[in-house]
């Protein structure tokens, strides 16, 4: 449905597809940033996963560049104890202690790379996300199936050889082509950061608002503060 035409066997995305479906997860992803849910971006092929990684980290969002652990989001506290032991480790070789001999902070550090290098772009992920975005969902097959046993919408680009069947959210493209990825994938960022920015405002906003009232009602007079008559004269004046 999304195929223009077929050239010697080589199947011709209709663009103009793409840009009606890239608009549609654009303002799918504005409604759930907006409700103040996270994103994670996935894309682990060597043409995707720099973009995914630049891109995620420009707005903030979470993100799985180098390989996707089996029960990154289906068995999340688990993941999560992997994370604090990174954390362990990056404090025992920050430490100026020399506790260690050189062949255990060698080893140490090995361990440290490699958490580091599957885990960096989800440290912070202490609950599911309330998107995902992938990059080649045929290759991110385990990522997919995660997201839709938890419920969690799945919004890929999608080349002519993926089945969309699984994706919540299709937006047709070469996923092959480092450009074409980092177009899509900055159009989805920025419109996260403007949902973000917003949001913001409205925050400042509504404190600001909240601070002007608090204000208005501490200067207003309490009954306590507000002058009484005298006993006698209240009393004389309801015997009268």
């Amino acid at each position: 449905r999304f195929i223009f035409s077929e050239e010697n066997g080589i199947h011709i995305i209709d663009l103009s597809k793409t840009v009606h479906q890239l608009k549609k997860a654009i303002e799918a992803a504005v409604s759930i940033v907006s409700k103040h849910k996270s994103v994670l971006f996935v894309g682990t092929k060597k043409q995707a996963k720099d973009v995914v990684k630049e891109t995620a980290e420009s707005c903030h969002e979470f993100y799985v560049a180098e390989r996707w652990l089996g029960g990154m989001l289906t068995n999340l506290a688990t993941i999560r104890k992997s994370v604090k032991k990174l954390e362990n480790l990056e404090k025992k070789l920050s430490s100026e202690n020399n506790e260690y001999t050189k062949k255990e902070r060698l080893l140490l550090g090995k361990d440290q790379i490699k958490l580091s290098r599957n885990l960096s772009g989800i440290r912070g992920m202490r609950r599911a996300p309330g998107l995902m975005i992938v990059v080649d969902p045929s290759k991110e097959d385990i990522a997919v199936l995660e997201a839709k046993k938890l419920n969690i919408p799945v919004m890929a680009i999608v080349d002519t050889n993926c089945d969309p069947s699984l994706i919540d959210y299709v937006i047709p493209a070469n996923d092959d082509a480092q450009k074409s990825v980092k177009v899509i994938l900055d159009a989805l960022s920025n419109a996260i950061k403007a949902a973000k920015d917003e949001f913001s405002v409205q925050q400042r906003e509504e404190a600001s608002s909240e601070r002007a009232e608090k204000e208005e009602k501490e200067r207003e007079p309490k009954k306590s503060d507000r002058p009484r008559r005298p006993r006698k004269e209240a009393v004389a004046e309801v015997a009268k």
